[in-house]
């Protein structure tokens, strides 16, 4: 490999983690600013999407639940956002028990259940509301919603990896309506 190869390749692995440093400022700052909803992914749920056959919603043993890495991704979660400075006005989570547990295990606050954040384009009932709720959010604080992957995709588009969180804003006025302003990773 040529010298200037190399020099590229050492300024591309310097500047990566760089860029995405500065790609979670802004949605950090807008989280600290208030007035925005944080949309978190429940934390790691083996072995992947869905629920076994038969589960029930209202007993936890027979749902795909979070293992040790996604209890310690949930307690990252929030203290991400104690370190950030983030005020929590309101937490809601999906009634399903890894985003139950995400959510309390966050410690940002109490915690309520809804169908609302429970929603896929296949509901699309629920989606309205969904939808309804977080371009109506005006603060003063931020509001998270703990919810899955499908819910986020329905709703803006983004499919987020277990733990993550994207930030969204509502549309100033009167005018329904949200916008991305940026994903912050899972922490570490």
């Amino acid at each position: 490999m040529s010298r200037l190869a190399l020099a590229v390749l050492g300024l591309w692995l310097i500047a990566a983690p760089m860029q995405a440093l500065a790609d979670e400022r802004d949605p950090w700052a807008a989280l600290v600013s208030g007035s925005h909803v944080a949309l978190v992914r429940h934390g790691n749920a083996p072995p992947g999407y869905g629920d076994p056959p038969g589960f029930k919603i209202d007993d936890c043993a027979t749902q795909r639940n979070m293992d040790e890495r996604g209890r310690a991704q949930a307690r990252a979660v929030g203290e991400a956002f104690r370190q950030h400075g983030v005020i929590v006005d309101k937490i809601l989570s999906s009634p399903w028990c890894r985003c139950l547990e995400t959510a309390r295990l966050m410690g940002l606050g109490p915690v309520e259940n809804t169908w609302a954040v429970a929603t896929s384009d296949r509901s699309p009932e629920r989606l309205v509301v969904l939808k309804q709720m977080v371009a109506g959010w005006r603060g003063p604080g931020t509001l998270v919603l703990v919810t899955h992957a499908l819910t986020v995709q329905a709703l803006v588009g983004i499919m987020p990896d277990q733990a993550e969180t994207v930030v969204v804003k509502p549309k100033p006025g009167n005018e329904p309506g949200i916008d991305v302003v940026g994903r912050i990773a899972v922490p570490r």
